[in-house]
């Protein structure tokens, strides 16, 4: 599926994989070489990450139940945590510069499209 923000009518990213069971969400991009541009990896449900056994920096966005944007953390480099947000219920990792380049802001609204 792909991601496209509303609010701008630019494509976040063309190829978004799910990681939506226990092992998935636990695993995420750990072990990754890169995500390449215009790929992404949404992890539902999920309020904060980590880049631990990641080799490059990521984006990560928050959503709220209605895919609008409560949070961003850019350039979250390897070994780190990400922030946690409550009111996030599901977090979009996309590779590094992606949410400047879209022009994602808070208070988006996103959409997956299959």
């Amino acid at each position: 599926m792909k991601l496209v923000n509303l609010s701008n009518d630019q494509e976040i990213a063309g190829t978004v994989n799910v990681a939506d069971s226990f092992l998935k969400r636990l695993k995420g991009l750990m072990f990754t070489e890169k995500l390449d541009s215009g790929n992404g990896l949404y992890i539902n449900p999920c309020q904060s990450v980590h880049t631990f056994f990641m080799n490059y920096a990521i984006d990560i966005i928050y959503l709220n139940e209605e895919n609008v944007v409560v949070a961003i953390d850019e350039e979250l480099v390897p070994g780190k945590v990400g922030s946690r947000f409550v009111d996030a219920k599901s977090v979009v990792e996309l590779p590094s510069g992606t949410v400047k380049v879209t022009d994602t802001e808070i208070g988006n609204k996103l959409a997956f499209i299959i």
